[in-house]
């Protein structure tokens, strides 16, 4: 058996925050100037809100959000008519596909999680718009020697995430004891990160840390595994995430993602003219969103 090719941090980079939605605010990595995109991946943000701000209607078309709360409570209410509330510990995973418009508002005090932006392959950006929700106590998870592991989407020690990714993800997220240490196998030709949200850790081994802290992401380079350790004296607190690249062009114009600027054009008009899956916006009230300030992005 060929023996591992373990892989190191090609780049790190500090989230940059910035307000965003209605007076929320968020740590950018992905999406941000010093790493535009990570094929698949096209935005990261690590969010914080709090009554009466959040996030409200907006719409997306071309990809998917995975929402993970760490704190507080989320609503969520759409065009389609699906309503909820996400709470600490939970996850969403929405499919945007052909277009949806929603909302995010804190409930209970102050909101704090990760959304996750997923592309899709060009022959599903136009699919019917899908959640899967978990509730935290239906997220799989694992724990070793110090570490603990909830599969969001992929694989750990043998355990699978019941969530369909259409395209194909790993995502994990990691609570590390000092001192612990983990060895994550990752599909060799995946474009893998890390972002922290407390705590140290290094990657790779004892004597060749790369060593970060909060609102950092790191790049992974190519490689069949990952070590991680944790160096510090107090808990580590981050996930790890990897996809398949999609190898597409990507065009990019606020909450819409697609193929060409022709798409793009399109989805704009689609959403101001209410077609084309946006039929049922305004959810609640006219919203004031136009060409120059569409959010999230």
């Amino acid at each position: 058996m060929a023996s591992e090719v373990m892989r190191t941090v090609e780049l790190k980079v500090l989230a940059v925050e910035q307000s965003e939605g209605q007076g929320s605010r968020v740590w950018r990595s992905i999406g941000s100037k010093e790493l535009r995109r990570l094929d698949p991946f096209l935005l990261l943000d690590e969010f914080t809100s709090r009554p009466p701000h959040g996030f409200p209607d907006h719409p997306h078309r071309g990809f998917e959000t995975v929402t993970y709360l760490t704190k507080g409570a989320m609503r969520h209410e759409d065009s389609k008519g699906h309503a909820g509330i996400t709470r600490k510990g939970d996850l969403q995973w929405m499919t945007a596909g052909r277009g949806v418009v929603h909302s995010e508002m804190p409930v209970e005090g102050d909101a704090s999680g990760l959304q996750l932006w997923v592309n899709l392959k060009a022959s599903e950006k136009m699919v019917e718009p899908d959640y899967q929700e978990l509730l935290a106590s239906q997220i799989p998870t694992v724990n070793t020697k110090g570490v603990e592991v909830k599969v969001i989407a992929g694989s750990c020690m043998d355990v699978i995430s019941p969530i369909r990714t259409r395209t194909p993800v790993y995502y994990l997220i990691f609570k590390m004891e000092p001192g612990s240490k983990f060895t994550q196998p990752l599909p060799m030709d995946w474009n893998a990160f890390i972002y922290i949200l407390s705590g140290t850790i290094g990657v790779g081994d004892y004597d060749n840390l790369t060593e970060s802290g909060p609102h950092h992401t790191l790049v992974l380079n190519n490689g069949s595994a990952v070590d991680i350790i944790n160096p510090s004296a107090e808990k580590a607190h981050f996930v790890l995430v990897a996809g398949q690249p999609i190898l597409e062009p990507v065009i990019q114009q606020g909450p819409f993602v697609m193929n060409t600027q022709e798409e793009i054009l399109q989805a704009f008009q689609d959403y101001h003219q209410r077609q084309n899956g946006f039929e049922k916006y305004p959810i609640s009230k006219p919203a004031a969103v136009g060409l120059c300030n569409l959010r999230r992005i």
